[in-house]
Formats: structure tokens, sequence, C-alpha cells
């Protein structure tokens, strides 16, 4: 017969319960996680950049964070104290459209172009001293980081006026 006992790995009454706390902390900061997405604290949060100059203004309303996948806003509104002159072109950051999977631009651009790091989209004058550019797209699946952009205003072939922004992707 052995002298060794089922009982030699059970843990010793003095030695008094196994160390709980890690395991308090996790299931706090698991239930802080349920409740904040429960909350809607992991959806989209939309922002707005805007910027002025020579009578031009562009307002940017953006997705500041959103997650990929998701149906996002980003609209673009060029306003010009007395009007358009003629046609209107907006410069995009390229690698920022990009992180997007478009369904299209309202109203669509009379003539597109690229150079590699922007995209050039035209626009016949509208009516009025103001032109709002909706772009309708959601976050790529495969997107994961997020990404910066501008948007800048060119007149005549000069740059007027540029708004930054950037979204950041959560998982």
């Amino acid at each position: 017969m052995s002298d060794e006992s089922t009982l030699d790995d059970v843990r010793p009454v003095e030695r008094g319960p196994r160390p709980t706390m890690v395991r308090r902390l996790l299931v706090g900061l698991l239930t802080v996680i349920v409740v904040a997405g429960a909350a809607g604290l992991f959806g989209v949060r939309s922002s707005e950049a805007t910027a002025s100059n020579a009578g031009w203004t562009v307002t940017v309303t953006y997705a500041a964070v959103a997650r990929a996948g998701l149906d996002v806003p980003w609209e673009v509104t060029v306003r010009r104290d007395g009007g358009f002159d003629g046609p209107i072109t907006l410069a995009v950051t390229a690698d920022y459209i990009d992180i997007y999977e478009e369904q299209g631009l309202d109203p669509a651009p009379a003539t597109e172009t690229a150079d590699g790091e922007r995209l050039y989209w035209t626009f016949d004058p509208p009516p009025g001293d103001e032109l709002t550019v909706d772009f309708d797209a959601y976050i790529q699946p495969a997107s994961q980081l997020g990404a910066s952009g501008a948007v800048t205003v060119l007149d005549g072939g000069s740059e007027v006026v540029t708004v930054p922004f950037r979204t950041w992707l959560v998982p």
C-alpha cells in the first residue's frame, strides 16, 4: 500500500481561499464592456470639421469613430458667398476613401480623376451658394485601423481651403 493520499494536493484551510482579486477585476471589466456595448458606446460617432478662406466655407461631416461593416456619414458642404462662378472641384485623400465600400456620390460628379494621392471630383455649379455632396458608403469589413484624410476645394486649379479629419476604427 502507498502512503499517498488523494487529499495530498488539496489546499489546506490555513492557507485561505485562492486569490479571487484577478477574477473579480476581470468580471468587472467584462461587465463594463457589456454595459457600454448595450448603451451603444461602441457604435458610430460622427463629427464635423469646418474651415473657411476667401469667402469659401467647407464643412465635412464624417465618422470620427466607427467599426468595420457599419454605414457611416460622410458629407461635404461647400458654401461660397455670392454663388459659384464655375465648376467646383473637391480633392479628397485617396487613402482615406480606401477604408470605405462606396455606394455612390449624390450628386454624381461631372468628372472624376485621380493622381495617386487624391481623388478629384468636379461638380457643375448648383443654383444658390451651397453645394452638398453626400457619400453613401460603409466601412469595409477588412478595414482595421482607420485613416486620416482631407478635403480641399480647388478654384481654377488653386487650393482655396482644406479641411482635415480622422476616422478611428474599433473592433
